[in-house]
């Protein structure tokens, strides 16, 4: 087990995040490569990196880095601030890569390509629950939305990824205590300071949320009360139909969107049992039907809320 932490000298809030992890216990002197400094944890599976480019433009990082250094790497975190247009305080983490954007292949406008996803790291649930928690007792839920969002932006990388921000503005990007906070829940679930992974399950089911808007608000109240694994976030906007058809199945990306989101999630999960968990009053009647038709060709289940919370 590896996980790759990167921060960027090319944004503000990446670094007050950098800053934090810095001053958790346990790290090696620096080492040089060709990315940027990077440091090693006496836990011998977290590596630390500060690189000069902007994150979101860092496509191959995660393969670079390990050539460059011979050690391994299974998750990629990347700090970075959130900016939304309410400006409205925010820690919130999110997968990457842009899902059903048409034209395919075409540079996104905050990096990655229209159509490729980056697979989502397998302790993406597990760190929105332990932050939800930490944030709570330290006060910072009165001050910001303790978040998640669906799959957006780039890099492009191979390794399972994780966005983890601090939104929205210069006020917060400075925050100490919220990266301090987001350094010990980091710290925490990759058991930094001791052998028990204890906040993440390897064996839990995992979910795939599809529908809403981007910060996910019912996939989100499902997992916070769960113990279930996450995958990837789909919001409507990336689940584009065609004018339906009263005698065939809608045509439109939305149908090769499903498909990949369900590959990219069995990248991170080979051997976890995958559902899906739809948003079901943001679609449609026939939009819906075509989804669950569409997933059950995949031999992925659809379970309502309260099924998934019986499971538990």
């Amino acid at each position: 087990m590896g996980v790759l932490v990167v921060a960027s000298k090319s944004d503000t809030a990446s670094m007050t995040l950098y800053n934090a992890m810095m001053r958790l216990d346990g790290w090696s002197e620096s080492f040089s490569s060709s990315l940027g400094d990077y440091y090693i944890h006496e836990c011998d599976r977290v590596y630390l990196l500060l690189i000069d480019q902007i994150h979101i433009r860092a496509d191959g990082i995660d393969f670079i880095f390990k050539k460059n250094t011979n050690l391994p790497v299974n998750d990629v975190f990347i700090l970075s601030k959130h900016v939304s247009s309410s400006n409205t305080p925010a820690m919130t983490l999110h997968a990457i890569g842009i899902p059903g954007i048409l034209p395919y292949g075409e540079e996104g406008k905050s990096g990655g390509k229209n159509g490729i996803l980056v697979p989502p790291s397998k302790y993406f649930a597990s760190l929105f629950r332990r932050m939800n928690k930490l944030a709570r007792e330290g006060k910072l839920d009165s001050d910001f939305d303790l978040t998640l969002e669906t799959t957006h932006h780039g890099p492009i990388l191979k390794t399972p990824t994780l966005y983890i921000e601090i939104g929205s503005t210069d006020n917060e990007w400075s925050r100490d205590d919220v990266a301090d906070c987001w350094a010990e829940v980091i710290s925490d679930v990759l058991g930094m300071f001791g052998d028990e992974l204890r906040y993440f399950n390897p064996n839990s089911e995992v979910m795939i949320g599809f529908g809403g808007g981007h910060y996910a608000p019912r996939h989100r109240a499902v997992i916070i009360d769960s113990e279930i694994n996450l995958g990837h976030v789909i919001a409507n906007y990336s689940l584009i139909f065609d004018q339906k058809s009263e005698s065939q199945i809608p045509s439109g990306p939305w149908s090769e969107c499903i498909k990949n989101v369900v590959e990219s999630t069995k990248i991170s999960f080979p051997n976890n049992r995958i559902f899906a968990h739809l948003d079901r009053k943001s679609f449609k009647g026939w939009e819906r039907s075509a989804i669950i038709q569409r997933l059950d060709e995949l031999g992925i289940e659809v379970r309502r809320g309260k099924q998934i919370s019986q499971r538990e």
